[in-house]
């Protein structure tokens, strides 16, 4: 197990490094965060307004504290090893999520400065099937009140457990399993990561508005695949699309980066998608990582990829710079060097909603933050084009989903046209009336 801590805006880690032994910002880097970071405090001021423009930065310092600032303790609790890609350049990073909620705890600091609050995040990192029992109770006996998480779906659960002894909160920025958001929920646990319903919701609106009515689906052998398959089908049903036809792509293993690799794939990915029918677009189902990234442009009949590859669906991109989305993407890569991932902003969001509720509140008691955060009264900005809310059935942030390729957004859902009677973002993911998810009063 590794464990750091994020202490607050002076950027000190304690502990172990990442994988280069960098800090995680340098003083320039966090003074141009922190710049940005007072900058977003305008933006996020118009509550009622659709779009959130980039704002100038602010030159105001913030005023002595007339006393000890009151500090709000966040726990950041995930799992996470080397892991192999079909390509190179879909490896996720050491820091995936984990740089979005530190340049987030800058940004509520950059707040509580005025407020005086000060808040710090202790992150553990496990690796995949490690106990997550053992890490909860110790931030729960340190006092932490909000865990984020990134971790499986399971493990997610374990953890919403253990913290509802304590009344403590979880935020799930990781993890997409529907059944999170239905048998599965649980009072004392959020979501910021966007479920596979409202991914896959998002990737059909688009596809419908396309008038590419016929998919076929080719998915993986393993759970998560198959679980993505559903939520593609289930998508299929409740806008209208047809599956034409269904594949399953077995994972016989073997060596993905030989000589001789790429003409095989070359060869045999046409060949296994030859007997499909015709079709609009083709759908992939790999959140494993098996063979989803050969079938564009090897596919028997030339037709777009969309899924888990090709054209794929996510709560953020790297290239995403509308509605402000330059300004956190440039603080971004100043304090992690490289882009914001889909993660990154999940768990930014997180640790924002927290900051956030203790803004709008001026408390840091966790019974008041957490009423208010569950509250009609709750939004937060997140660079989407409007203020974000909690749906109360199930505790899942209302979003828009991006779609996008490897090196572009090509749109954002909801799509024209696909109305709702409460909000147009009740058309991604599961709404009230089919909701499994009970809180038991």
């Amino acid at each position: 197990m590794e464990q750091t801590i994020f202490a607050g805006v002076r950027g000190r880690r304690v502990g172990a490094r990442r994988g280069n032994g960098r800090q995680i910002m340098s003083k320039t880097a966090m003074a141009r965060a922190l710049t940005g970071a007072a900058a977003l405090m305008l933006v996020m001021a118009g509550a009622g307004q659709a779009q959130e423009p980039a704002a100038e930065p602010a030159t105001q310092a913030a005023p002595p504290a007339t006393e000890a600032a009151q500090t709000v303790k966040l726990g950041y609790l995930r799992t996470w090893e080397p892991t192999l890609a079909l390509s190179v350049l879909n490896i996720p990073p050491e820091d995936i999520g984990v740089a979005g909620a530190e340049v987030g705890i800058a940004d509520n600091n950059t707040t509580g400065s005025f407020m005086g609050q000060n808040f710090t995040m202790d992150v553990v990192t496990l690796k995949p099937g490690e106990d997550v029992a053992a890490a909860t109770r110790t931030m729960l006996e340190a006092g932490i009140h909000y865990i984020v998480t990134d971790l499986s779906g399971p493990d997610t659960l374990a953890v919403a457990e253990l913290a509802a002894t304590a009344d403590a909160l979880v935020l799930n920025a990781g993890a997409t399993d529907d059944s999170l958001r239905g048998a599965d929920c649980r009072a004392n646990m959020l979501h910021t990561a966007p479920s596979r319903a409202m991914l896959t919701d998002g990737l059909a609106q688009y596809l419908m508005w396309k008038q590419w009515r016929e998919w076929a689906l080719v998915a993986g052998e393993h759970p998560d695949d198959q679980k993505f398959a559903d939520a593609l089908k289930r998508s299929a049903t409740k806008f209208g699309g047809k599956i034409v036809a269904e594949k399953l792509f077995e994972d016989k293993g073997g060596a993905r980066a030989t000589d001789s690799g790429q003409a095989l794939v070359q060869r045999q990915i046409p060949v296994f998608l030859q007997d499909l029918p015709d079709h609009d677009v083709l759908l992939v189902a790999d959140e494993s990582e098996v063979f989803g990234s050969y079938v564009p442009w090897r596919n028997w009949i030339p037709r777009p990829v969309a899924g888990t590859a090709g054209l794929t669906p996510g709560s953020w991109h790297p290239a995403a710079e509308q509605w402000g989305g330059a300004q956190i993407q440039n603080r971004f890569v100043d304090a992690a060097g490289r882009r914001m991932e889909s993660k990154d902003m999940q768990a930014w969001t997180a640790v924002r909603v927290i900051g956030e509720a203790a803004s709008r509140t001026q408390s840091v008691d966790p019974a008041t933050i957490d009423a208010y955060i569950k509250s009609p009264d709750f939004t937060v900005a997140a660079f989407k084009g409007q203020r974000l809310t909690f749906r109360d059935w199930d505790w899942q942030l209302r979003q828009p989903v991006l779609l996008g390729t490897e090196a572009s957004v090509v749109s954002s859902s909801p799509q024209e046209g696909f109305l709702h009677q409460v909000s147009e973002l009740d058309t991604l993911g599961i709404d009230e009336p089919e909701t499994a998810c009970d809180f038991g009063g």
